[in-house]
């Protein structure tokens, strides 16, 4: 039976309908929160959250976290009927591999609303309701945001955003009783891990070659969702009371590497 640590609190996760979002909010409902399960795709919100292994302490809400006002309408709801919010992750993103030659402005730009104006949108929305009570804030971040990486300029451009992000929101928010901090994920097996032509990086030869077989990814394999809510509930958690405006890598090692 896993411990209730965080039994009366509430939490928001968007990007939860499925990957690192869902298992986050999985985690924390199983933990006891009550937990809004944010996502743009309400048709797959609505069928994992109908799944008899779904807690029944989650809430789905469609949501589009571009739309300021859509941010704030559903922090109005979890207000009416929770009155209070003590857990926000920002996780939803999107992934664009990008290379140079195709680039243009117009692509950086989609991905920098979703991936850090959504992040910045839902903080902004979010604070007021919990500085009542204080709280805690979790950006997942990206090693693509620490390193560079070719054909990866607008994800890589947002993800190192996010990465300060967290530690001015951190210096801003403290006073409010809020913490901030990220993770940033290695190589995880979410959907992103597929690539343009539908083949599986993790599968490539390349891969599991450089990265599994000569331990580039020191553990020798891939991460999990599970692998990063594990560490995204212990930043959330009282345990991490006195951690704010850090990133942890959760990348099985790779970043301890070169």
């Amino acid at each position: 039976m896993e411990e209730l640590r965080f039994k009366g609190q509430t939490a928001l996760v968007t990007g939860g309908a499925r990957g690192i979002g869902l298992a986050i909010g999985m985690r924390l409902a199983r933990e006891g929160a009550e937990t809004f399960l944010a996502d743009i795709d309400g048709e797959e919100l609505d069928r994992v959250t109908s799944l008899p292994e779904c807690p029944g302490n989650i809430v789905p809400a469609t949501l589009s976290i571009t739309d300021m006002g859509a941010c704030r309408d559903l922090v109005a709801e979890i207000a009416g009927s929770r009155s209070r919010l003590d857990i926000l992750v920002n996780n939803a993103a999107i992934l664009d591999i990008c290379p140079y030659e195709d680039l243009t402005l117009e692509r950086f730009r989609a991905v920098t609303r979703v991936n850090l104006d959504g992040a910045l949108a839902c903080t902004l929305a979010a604070v007021p309701l919990m500085e009542t009570t204080g709280g805690r804030i979790l950006m997942t971040a990206s090693i693509m945001g620490q390193f560079g990486s070719p054909d990866s300029l607008p994800y890589s451009s947002a993800k190192g955003g996010i990465v300060n992000m967290v530690r001015a929101l951190a210096c801003d928010l403290a006073p409010r009783g809020i913490t901030v901090n990220g993770i940033a994920p290695g190589f995880i097996d979410t959907r992103m891990a597929r690539l343009a032509d539908g083949s599986h990086e993790h599968e490539t030869e390349y891969f599991r070659t450089v990265y599994l077989k000569y331990r580039k990814i020191p553990l020798g394999r891939p991460g999990t969702p599970k692998d990063i809510a594990g560490a995204a509930c212990f930043l959330v958690s009282p345990d991490a009371a006195y951690v704010t405006g850090q990133i942890l890598a959760v990348d099985g090692g790779v970043t301890a590497t070169f």
